[in-house]
């Protein structure tokens, strides 16, 4: 499944990706880890779910009791595509039922008891109780859009919010999110983290990055009539499709982000590394005053200055041990701007103002393979998207 794909669907509000059980699972789980009452005594709002076929809904109302939660809340969509797909106690629902397009309604859970007397408790007794307690559904006039005052007004009863929104409006539904000052724990693009409006919540440690490794990417379930994908559930039956550029981001504490990373100095990196094996310096940004720090394994312990690294060393950030600066399109790190540049690359050349937006390193000589730029007869590279960072100061 391309990348492309669900891109296409989310800018064309196709709202068809969902989000596996066992991905929730796992991620949830290792915040239980960290703190057992993460969600004790919670409310928990799902505001992009529609409660007949989300994942999430199922996770939370399974387990509970044992998250400890006070409430459950998850709200539909108008015409939602798939409700009653997956859960089948949509048929109980008057209003609802199995219409090719159901209206929007809100579903909420205050305890969950053995209703079918198996002796335990799950999905299943959730079912029965959705069946047997009709006032629990409230219908949504407003169509459930999560910015409706009908779903603000949820969100303000809401302790943690927990869902995957859609791509195309992240920077929106984060910012009503910051607006309420809510906890959460929600899917997003990895290019995300670059945007303007999320970025300068990193830098303040307002929001990082979940528990799930940042590099793995995510599988989600897609729609039967999709032919790309990337392998069969065996459990469901569902088709799966990998999407590399989804994360999990969060302001809720875990483990993860308090483990120091082991580095080595300076000169045991140019000796060992073999990215700077060869070198007699890490290289240094002409624009910016920084070295180049082309992965987190190569950030050197001994040097105290402003250093750029990928945006991946945010998956291994700890905030005890680094302190972030900025991004490459900070006006107020940039020691230098450039004229007019020539971009040389696979399409030929053509006149560019890319420097300016991006950390430059100086080379001897044109590159014989990838982009480069040249300034006044010197020849330039860029580094894919840098953040600055540097050690927190030493006790």
């Amino acid at each position: 499944m391309a990348n492309k794909d669900l891109s296409k669907a989310k800018k064309a509000k196709n709202d068809e990706f969902y989000t596996r059980y066992v991905d929730i699972q796992i991620e949830v789980e290792a915040y239980l880890e960290f703190d057992e009452d993460t969600f004790r005594s919670k409310v928990v709002y799902c505001n992009c779910d529609d409660p007949f076929e989300s994942n999430f809904f199922k996770y939370f109302a399974a387990n509970f009791n044992r998250l400890g939660l006070k409430k459950l809340i998850t709200t539909s969509y108008d015409g939602s595509p798939i409700a009653g797909a997956q859960l089948t106690f949509d048929e109980y629902l008057e209003g609802n039922g199995k219409r090719q397009k159901p209206k929007a309604i809100s579903i909420e859970i205050e305890e969950v008891t053995d209703i079918d007397g198996d002796g335990a408790i799950g999905i299943d007794d959730v079912e029965l109780f959705l069946k047997r307690n009709p006032h629990s559904r409230t219908p949504l006039a407003q169509g459930g859009d999560f910015r409706s005052a009908e779903c603000v007004d949820l969100l303000k009863q809401a302790d943690i919010v927990v869902t995957n929104p859609p791509f195309s409006i992240f920077r929106e539904y984060v910012a009503l999110l910051v607006k309420n000052e809510k906890k959460f724990l929600i899917i997003g693009n990895t290019n995300s983290i670059t945007y303007k409006e999320i970025f300068p919540l990193i830098k303040a440690n307002k929001l990082w990055l979940g528990c799930t490794n940042f590099n793995v990417g995510m599988f989600f379930e897609v729609p039967d009539h999709w032919e790309q994908f990337h392998h069969i559930d065996k459990e469901t039956g569902r088709k799966i499709a990998r999407v590399s550029t989804s994360c999990w981001y969060t302001n809720l504490d875990h483990g993860r982000r308090h483990l120091p990373l082991d580095l080595m100095t300076m000169a045991d990196n140019l000796r060992f590394s073999k990215n700077l094996r060869g070198k007699a310096a890490y290289d240094r940004y002409d624009n910016f005053d920084a070295i180049e720090v082309g992965t987190y394994k190569e950030i050197p312990r001994d040097y105290d200055g402003m250093m750029g690294v990928p945006v991946t060393f945010l998956d291994k950030y700890n905030p005890g041990q680094f302190e972030i600066l900025g991004y490459e399109y900070s006006d107020e790190l940039r020691t230098k701007e450039y004229p007019v540049q020539i971009q040389v690359g696979k399409r030929g050349k053509s006149n560019v103002k890319k420097l300016n937006d991006v950390c430059a390193l100086r080379v001897d000589q044109a590159p014989s393979s990838g982009t480069y730029y040249i300034v006044n007869g010197e020849y330039f590279v860029a580094p894919y998207k840098r953040i600055f960072i540097c050690h927190r100061a030493r006790p």
